[in-house]
C-alpha cells in the first residue's frame, strides 16, 4: 500500500488507529499509542515514529497488535517497525516504568478540546461542569466525577479540562493519569525506593485528572495511596476530576471511604447522543479530517445505524472513508450502506420476546441474566428485574403467567406488583423514565429520537 505524502491524514492510518483504540481500550491507547506517527509505509513495512522515552516499551508490548490491525486494514501481512521521533532530544533511553511517569505528565491529546466537543441533551451538564472546573479549578465543583459507559466522551472532557488549564490557567500545573498508569508508577516507585518522588509528582499538581477509577477495585495498596493522594489535594483546595464507567455507589469493590469522597462533589453523567447530536458529531469529524462527504444522507445513515457511543460512530465513518480511499469509489449512500451492513445491519423490526428483554436489561444494568431472574432482593438487582418485567408486559404478547415463569417462576401477583412499582416510579423519577425509554427503544430496534 503506497500512501500519499501526508501519511497521518490518510483514512487507512485513521482506521488502524480506530481499531487500535477499540482493541486496547481508550486509556492505554491515549498513553502509549496516540503519540505514534507514520514515518513511511510501503507494501510490506509500516515504519512508525515513537517518542524516545517509550519506543522500546511500545515496540515490545504492542508490535503484534499493531501488525494485526494493519493487516486487517491492508488485507495482507504488514511488518511494523519503530524509530525514535526525529524531534525528540532525549539522548538516553529510559525504562518502561519511567516512561509511564513521563507519558502521564504529557499525555493530553491536543485534539480533545472544548471547541471540538459536540454538546447535546445527553452531555450538556457534564460539559458545563467540566468547563466551569477548567475556568475555576478548585472553586467550582471539587471533585468532579464524570460517569458514563465507554465511548461517550468522558476522556475527551478530561483532556479538554487539561488543555484549557494549560492554555489559560496562568501557569497552573496539570497532571493526567489513568488508574492503570498510577498503579504501575506506584509499584515502580516502591521497587526503586522513590515513593517520595512519586507522591510529589501527583500531590504537587494544581489539577489532577484521573481516568477509569473503576480499576481501583481490588488493588489494596494502590487504593490506600490513592486515598491519601485524594485527601492531600482536596484539603489544599486543588482540583480533582475523575472518570468512571459506573456510579460511585456501584463501585462495591472500592473502599467505602473512597466512594464517599467521590460522591462529595458533583456527579455528572453522560448519556448516549441522540440522533441530531450524532449527525453533528459526524459533521464535525468530517470537517476536521477534511473527509469528502458531500451527500448529507450518508452521515444520517451512519447516525441511524450506530447509536451506542461516539467512538463507534466515528469508527463507522472512518470505515466508510477508508473503503472509498482503497477502492476509489465515491462516498455515496450505496457505498455507506454496503460498508455498514457488515457490522451495523439495519435494525430488526420483529417483535422482541422475553429473552431479548432479559438480555438487554441485564446488559444495561451490568448484570447477568441469571442474576436478573434470581431471588436476590438487593436494590441493584430488584429494580432492573422490575423494569424487565414491566417491559416484557409492555413489549410482548406473553401472558402474566408466562412472564412469571421466565422470571424464576414468580406468581401472578408478583408480576402485577412489579409493573405497578415501575409505573409509579416512572411518573415521578425523570432518570428512571429516561432509562426505561432508552431500553424500550433499544429493545425494539428503534432510535428513541427518530421514533416519533
Amino acid at each position: 500500500m503506497e500512501l500519499p505524502a501526508h501519511l497521518e491524514s490518510t483514512p487507512a492510518w485513521r482506521e488502524i488507529r480506530a481499531e487500535l483504540r477499540r482493541v486496547v481500550g481508550e486509556s492505554t491507547y491515549e498513553i502509549w499509542l496516540a503519540p505514534l506517527q507514520v514515518k513511511s509505509w510501503d507494501d510490506k513495512l509500516l515504519l512508525l515514529e515513537a517518542p524516545h522515552a517509550t519506543q522500546a516499551w511500545v515496540a515490545k508490548r504492542f508490535s503484534r497488535v499493531l501488525e494485526r490491525c494493519a493487516r486487517a486494514v491492508a488485507g495482507r501481512p504488514i511488518q511494523v517497525a519503530f524509530t525514535a521521533t526525529s524531534s525528540d532530544h532525549d539522548s538516553a533511553p529510559r525504562k518502561p516504568a519511567s516512561g509511564a511517569q513521563e507519558a502521564t505528565s504529557h499525555a493530553l491529546n491536543p485534539r480533545y478540546r472544548f471547541e471540538q466537543f459536540i454538546i447535546g441533551d445527553g452531555n450538556r451538564l457534564a460539559h458545563a461542569a467540566a468547563l466551569a472546573v477548567a475556568e475555576l479549578p478548585g472553586q467550582a465543583y471539587n471533585p468532579l466525577f464524570l460517569h458514563a459507559p465507554p465511548g461517550l466522551g468522558k476522556t475527551h472532557l478530561l483532556h479538554a479540562i487539561g488543555n484549557y488549564v494549560h492554555a489559560f490557567g496562568s501557569g497552573a500545573s496539570v497532571r493526567y493519569t489513568t488508574v492503570e498508569a498510577f498503579t504501575n508508577h506506584f509499584i515502580a516507585s516502591l521497587g526503586s525506593k522513590s515513593v517520595d518522588r512519586f507522591k510529589r509528582a501527583y500531590r504537587d499538581a494544581d489539577v489532577l485528572l484521573i481516568d477509569d477509577v473503576q480499576f481501583l477495585a481490588s488493588k489494596a495498596k494502590t487504593e490506600e495511596e490513592f486515598f491519601h493522594t485524594f485527601n492531600a489535594l482536596y484539603e489544599t483546595g486543588r482540583q480533582l476530576v475523575l472518570t468512571c464507567d459506573r456510579l460511585p455507589r456501584q463501585l462495591t469493590a472500592v473502599e467505602e471511604r473512597l466512594r464517599e469522597r467521590f460522591e462529595s462533589g458533583l456527579i455528572a453523567d453522560i448519556r448516549p447522543p441522540d440522533f441530531a447530536t450524532r449527525v453533528a458529531i459526524l459533521r464535525k469529524r468530517s470537517a476536521l479530517d477534511r473527509v469528502p462527504v458531500t451527500d448529507p444522507d450518508v452521515l444520517e445513515l451512519i447516525a441511524e445505524r450506530v447509536t451506542d457511543n461516539v467512538r463507534s460512530l466515528e469508527g463507522a465513518l472512518i470505515r466508510v472513508v477508508a473503503h472509498h480511499s482503497l477502492t476509489r469509489q465515491p462516498i455515496t449512500l450505496a457505498l455507506a450502506a454496503s460498508v455498514l451492513d457488515c457490522m451495523y445491519p439495519s435494525a430488526r423490526r420483529r417483535q422482541p420476546d422475553v429473552t431479548d428483554i432479559q438480555a438487554s436489561v441485564a446488559s444495561f444494568y451490568d448484570l447477568s441474566v441469571a442474576e436478573l431472574v434470581s431471588g436476590a432482593r438487593a436494590a441493584r438487582v430488584a429494580w432492573p428485574r422490575q423494569v424487565a418485567i414491566h417491559l416484557a408486559r409492555k413489549l410482548t404478547d406473553a401472558s402474566l403467567t408466562e412472564i412469571g415463569e421466565a422470571f424464576g417462576r414468580r406468581n401472578h401477583a408478583t408480576i402485577v406488583h412489579s409493573c405497578k412499582r415501575v409505573a409509579h416510579r416512572l411518573a415521578s423519577d425523570d432518570d428512571a423514565h429516561d432509562q426505561v425509554a432508552t431500553l424500550s427503544a433499544r429493545i425494539v430496534g428503534q432510535d428513541p429520537d427518530r421514533a416519533g
